[in-house]
């Protein structure tokens, strides 16, 4: 394939992330050096994210904020037959776009990582078996687990909805109607910030709760103000 027609784009939505975006794309650093695309998507940062990411990554844009939004915006651009969308305080594993490449080849159409969380709280680690053990059983994903999608079906579709809140999942339960879910066990590590900040049991039973409201047809947006 072409240098100008990478097989896998990840696309990396950021707001204010000075403090993780580093991390973040110096471990897609050897994946990019191997073909792989980086895109940051910025939903209009103020802090340093868009300078330090610059040196990092192919290409960095500005997009209205919201995740779904500026996920859509990196997808447009995206040059890819593969799409990553990768959290901005999410580390990929060294082999990650090796495991991409093999579930795909092997007939996947779309799919996600086991997760570890890091942090110090003792119920992180249960915290992550548990989202891995559900979304093998359910083949859903959250954006924690850095969902991959084959670019056709992506747009087919019609990409991510506008949604302030559960755009993972709701793309999730889309895709699952196409395809089942490559649950590959090759591990991210994703910040444990949100739960160390605001409680590790406030924040199970917030997610519990906003997730159960979602899958009875609450409104997004007004979910999303709860999650504020």
């Amino acid at each position: 394939m072409p240098p100008t027609s990478p097989a896998l784009s990840v696309i990396v939505p950021a707001l204010d992330e000075a403090d993780a975006i580093t991390a973040t794309l110096l471990a897609l650093a050897p994946a990019r050096a191997r073909g792989a695309e980086i895109i940051v998507a910025d939903g209009g940062s103020t802090d340093a994210t868009v300078a330090l990411a610059t040196p990092l990554a192919d290409l960095v844009i500005t997009s209205p904020r919201g995740r779904a939004r500026q996920m859509n915006a990196g997808a447009a651009v995206a040059s890819g037959a593969v799409l990553l969308f990768l959290h901005a305080d999410t580390e990929v594993s060294p082999a990650f776009d090796t495991a991409i490449h093999d579930a795909v080849a092997g007939g996947a159409r779309w799919g996600r990582f086991d997760v570890r969380i890091a942090g110090q709280h003792p119920m992180l680690p249960v915290i992550a078996a548990g989202m891995n053990l559900r979304s093998r059983l359910t083949g859903m994903a959250t954006g924690d687990q850095g969902l991959f999608v084959q670019r056709a079906l992506f747009e087919s579709v019609g990409a991510y909805a506008n949604l302030p809140l559960m755009e993972d999942l709701a793309l999730s339960k889309t895709l699952r109607a196409h395809a089942p879910a490559a649950c590959l066990r090759e591990r991210l590590v994703t910040s444990g910030r949100r739960w160390e900040q605001r409680g590790v049991w406030r924040t199970i039973l917030l997610m519990w709760r906003l997730r159960w409201a979602w899958w009875r047809g609450a409104d997004p947006a007004v979910l999303a103000e709860r999650y504020r």
